[in-house]
């Protein structure tokens, strides 16, 4: 039985950036990928994603007080 986590409500939404969104983002905080926090590639969240090594995934929470808040993850694998 395959059970799919995305459908889960504590599990925030995750999306791929396009290569000129992770230019903007890397650009705009003045950092590179090493300094972003990491994500395994194998992570359950983002399997039907299908990464890449590289990408960077941004994780959209729902938050009281800011309504939604957005977090970046670089994909490493194992």
């Amino acid at each position: 039985m395959k059970v799919d986590i995305t459908d889960n409500i504590l599990v925030p939404k995750h999306t791929v950036l396009t290569d000129k969104e992770k230019k903007e983002l890397l650009e705009s905080y003045h950092i590179s990928l090493a300094e972003l926090p990491k994500i395994l590639k194998t992570d359950a969240a983002i399997k039907h994603l299908s990464p890449k090594t590289g990408d960077i995934i941004k994780v959209i929470r729902q938050s009281p007080t800011a309504g939604e808040a957005f977090f970046y993850r670089v994909i490493v694998s194992a």
